[in-house]
Parts: C-alpha cells; structure tokens; sequence
C-alpha cells in the first residue's frame, strides 16, 4: 500500500523547529515537503551547533537541523522580491498545501495566505503556525517556545514547590504546536477535497501552550482553583502519582485508576493499607498524601527500582526515572524499532550514517529516511517540473531570485 500521503506537495516556508517539526510528520507519511529557503542562509538552523555530522555539507551538517527536516526537498526562493513571489505563486499552482510558521505579520507580506493564492489554486490549503496569531495586538511581535511556557503557567506548575520556576526539559510547545500545524493542514485538505475549495488555517504558540492547559484550565475557570506545584512531581488530585524512594534512587509510581492501589499493597506485602479508611479512595489518599508517602518510602525502600519493576512486571503502573543515557539506550525501546540509521552520503564522500528516531506513527508502510536536503539542492528539478526553461533558471539566479 502507497503511504498514507502519497502524492501530497507541501509549499513548507519554515524555519527552525515547530514549523519543520510538523511538516516531518508530513514527510515521513509520505509527502512532497518543498522547503521554501532565503537563498542567502536558507533555514537559520542550518548553522546551529554545537555538534554537526562528519563529511557532510556545511549547510547540512548541523544535527540539529538533520533532526527537523528528513526526507524534504529544498529550493532557494526570495520571497521579498515581487518575482520571487510570482515563481512562489505559479508552484502553489500544482501543489496541495503551503506551511509556514512566520511571524504573524509576515504571511500576508509575503503573499503566503489563501486570499491572495486562490485565483492560482482554488483547492490550497494555508497552514500558519505563528507564535500569537496573524491579527491582534501581538501580531507582530516574535514569540519562542520558553516564553510560552513561562507567560503560560508551565514554569510555576513545574518543579519542586519553593524552588526558582522551571521550564520543561524539552520544547514541547513547539513540537505539540508543530503537530497541531499538520493536523489542521491534514483536516483542511480533506475539505477541500471535499468541496473543492481550499482556506487559511491558523495555529498558535501562544494558543496552544494555553489550551495544554486542559483540565487544570477548567479547574480555574469554573471552580477557582489555581493549581500549584506538588511536591515529587505528584499528580494535581490522584494519589499514589509521584516519585517514591527506592533502594538505589527514586521509582514513579502512576495509579491512577482505584484498582490499582489494592494491587500496590498487595505487591508491597501490605494489603492492609487497602483496607484503611485513610486511604479508602483518591480524596482519602490526597487527604493524607504525606502520610501515604512516608508509608510507601519506608516499603519501596527495601527493594532497588529495577527489582520492583520485575515485581510489579507491569501489574502496578510504575517506571524508572531515567536521565537521558539511560532513556536512549532503553532495550524497550531498541526492542520496539524506534531507532534507525540514516545515510548521509555514498562510500567517497566520507559520511557515514546518523542514528535517529523513527517516526513514531505506525501505518503499515515505512518510509525509508532520507537526510535533510543541502541549501537549494532540488531548486533546479522543482522549477523545471513548473515549467520554467534552463534561460529563466539562469535570469532568476543572476538576480538573486534563486
């Protein structure tokens, strides 16, 4: 079977991370990603280090760059100059989608919405991801994963209680806002498929980071709850959920459903803590969080982390608190095909291969990774497959279109 997008040309003027984060989803399900890239530098990650792959082109070298942008092509285009948007304009023309996570001010500057693309291409869908939206006060200002987070309510909900706010170890908001980005371009291309009429489709930093507020949001907003942090990562109301002391270091226990505290008393060899009023039940338990605590420090004590997980062997919801060596070099996940290697280059080039992550997305059908592209590498084929002839290929390069 073809994968899932097969067939599918993505216009993707991205940068950075949350824009190439969502449109990789796109391309490892099969995708036509074009990157749409400033000829003077293209994507600025392309020069961000610190650790870069041997034998491979400066402009593709960075690892961090190679984990955003597998398997798309590249073009160089200058969308700030007026032909530059004509050549831009003529490929939306045969393709599906455009995706870009600009600034919120810069898509209508750029002629990248569907009002200004739909007499070429009726059926286009327009993807923004931008960090406060495309209207509105903050329009125009830049906005960044971190920012979010804190402006948010992620750094004071992070943590330990008392201690300075803390961000999310990863930039999960760049990355859930990346995924939301193909999700919507994916939903609108039904549409149109549909009904024959594409649209613009907008997504957020700022709104997405807010919306992840989910339940706790609700909480505030109906009940007048404001939730603060909880000490050992403990869960906002259901209990045993948080870290507990081992023999050799810390375990997270995750019950989170009532069936599984009279299974952790029975596995901990104190089945008569199920029967205890004290802990009857989760507003019990979180009545008496302390107590339950100190009671189930004193058990898992006397037992290493890796010994209770073959205890419990997956009756009692429980994990390692592992850094991140340990998270990488996890036999599950070997076991489970989430590695791959991705070849950088043939034997005389000198590069070797990249051990990266597999998409995570399981259809049946795999795509096997391709490296990210060099700055402009696919810009020739592209524009010949749009029509353009080998004379106005060199006109547009000598001035700095191409």
């Amino acid at each position: 079977m073809p994968l899932p997008l097969s067939g599918l040309r993505v216009l993707a003027v991205e940068q950075y991370g949350a824009g190439p984060f969502g449109t990789q989803f796109l391309a490892q399900l099969g995708a036509e990603v074009i990157k749409i890239e400033s000829p003077d530098g293209g994507d600025v990650s392309r020069s961000l280090g610190p650790y870069y792959a041997e034998g491979v082109a400066p402009d593709a070298a960075s690892l961090f760059f190679q984990s955003f942008n597998h398997n798309k092509k590249s073009i160089t285009l200058n969308l700030k100059a007026a032909e530059g948007r004509e050549v831009f304009a003529r490929l939306a023309a045969g393709a599906d989608a455009v995706a870009c996570n600009l600034r919120g001010d810069v898509p209508a500057r750029l002629g990248l919405t569907y009002p200004q693309l739909k007499r070429h291409n009726p059926r286009l869908v327009c993807a923004h991801l931008t960090a406060y939206g495309r209207s509105g006060a903050r329009a125009a200002w830049p906005g960044y994963d971190y920012m979010m987070q804190a402006e948010a309510g992620y750094f004071m909900l992070t943590g330990e209680p008392e201690t300075p706010p803390a961000r999310f170890g990863l930039s999960v908001i760049d990355f859930m806002t990346g995924l939301g980005m193909a999700y919507a371009l994916t939903a609108a291309l039904l549409s149109a498929q549909r009904d024959g009429v594409g649209r613009d489709v907008d997504i957020s930093l700022f709104d997405m980071a807010l919306y992840n507020l989910n339940y706790l949001a609700l909480w505030f907003l109906n009940a007048g709850h404001a939730q603060q942090r909880a000490p050992r990562s403990a869960h906002a109301s259901l209990t045993p959920c948080q870290l507990y002391r081992s023999r050799d270091g810390w375990i997270y226990l995750m019950c989170n459903k009532e069936k599984f505290w009279p299974l952790l008393c029975e596995y901990i060899g104190r089945p008569e803590l199920a029967a205890d009023p004290r802990f009857a039940n989760f507003s019990k338990r979180l009545e008496n969080r302390a107590l339950l605590t100190e009671l189930l420090d004193a058990e898992l004590a006397k037992r290493s982390t890796a010994e209770w997980l073959r205890h419990f062997d997956g009756a009692v919801p429980a994990a390692p608190v592992n850094d991140l060596r340990q998270a990488l070099e996890n036999p599950f996940a070997a076991q489970s095909g989430l590695f791959c290697d991705l070849p950088l280059g043939n034997a005389e080039s000198g590069a070797g291969a990249l051990r990266i992550l597999a998409n995570p997305v399981r259809c049946g059908e795999t795509l096997p990774p391709a490296p990210a592209p060099r700055l402009g590498e696919h810009t020739d084929s592209v524009l010949r497959e749009a029509g353009f002839d080998d004379s106005t290929l060199q006109r547009l390069r000598a001035g700095k279109v191409i």
